[in-house]
C-alpha cells in the first residue's frame, strides 16, 4: 500500500515515537509499505510518523547517491527502535530536503559519523557506525522519530526567511507529485 505522506504540520511529524517489540502488529506489511511509498516518492528515506505511524522505523534506498558514492549502490536498510549513541566529527553542512517539506531544500550541519544502535527485520540488534551520505540520511530519518524536521536544524536567520514558505505549505500552496495528508 502507498501511503500519503504527513506534512509540515501534521501533529504526528512533532512526536517523539515509541520503541516497538517483535509482536507489533503487521510489522513485515509496514516495511514493505514504507519502502514501496519511498519508491514512489522518489526519495532516499522515510520514517514511518511521516505516513502517520508514530512508531520507531525508518527504511533508508540510497541507490540514488551511487554515481557520488558507489558504496550506495546496494544501501537499502530498515531501521527499527534505532538510538545514536555517538556522533563523530566536525559538523558540515549538506543540502537536504524532505518529503514533509515539498520544495524546500536548506544546508543542514551534521556530524559526519555516527554510531548507532537498532534492530532489523527479524528483531536481530545492531551497533553499527555509518559516515558519510549513509550518516546523514540515517540523522535525517532519525529526527523523525523524535519529532523534529531538518529545518528545526538550520540557523535562526534561515528560519526567519523560511517561515512565510512553510507556513505557505501548511496551507497547502505546494507542488508533490505524491499523494500527501494535510494537517486538520
Amino acid at each position: 500500500m502507498i501511503y500519503p505522506i504527513q506534512i509540515i504540520g501534521c501533529p504526528v511529524l512533532r512526536k517523539i515515537a515509541p520503541d516497538i517489540t517483535p509482536d507489533y502488529p503487521n510489522l513485515p506489511q509496514l516495511i514493505a509499505d514504507l519502502y514501496e511509498t519511498l519508491e514512489v516518492t522518489e526519495g532516499v528515506g522515510l520514517a514511518a510518523p511521516q505516513v502517520g505511524v508514530s512508531v520507531r522505523v525508518f527504511v533508508i534506498d540510497a541507490s540514488p547517491f551511487a554515481d557520488e558514492d558507489p558504496s550506495m549502490a546496494n544501501f537499502r536498510r530498515t531501521f527499527i527502535n534505532a538510538h545514536i549513541e555517538e556522533r563523530m566529527g566536525d559538523k558540515e553542512y549538506f543540502n537536504e530536503g524532505c518529503l514533509s517539506i515539498p520544495g524546500i531544500h536548506e544546508d543542514v550541519l551534521r556530524e559526519p559519523k555516527i554510531r548507532m544502535r537498532y534492530v532489523d527485520e527479524q528483531f536481530q540488534p545492531h551497533v553499527e557506525e555509518f559516515e558519510g551520505i549513509a550518516a546523514r540520511i540515517i540523522q535525517h530519518e532519525y529526527d523523525h522519530l523524535d519529532g523534529m524536521l531538518f529545518t528545526d536544524r538550520v540557523s535562526p536567520l534561515r528560519k526567519q526567511l523560511l517561515k512565510s514558505k512553510l507556513n505557505a505549505i501548511q496551507k497547502g500552496r505546494f507542488k508533490a507529485n505524491y499523494r500527501y495528508k494535510m494537517a486538520r
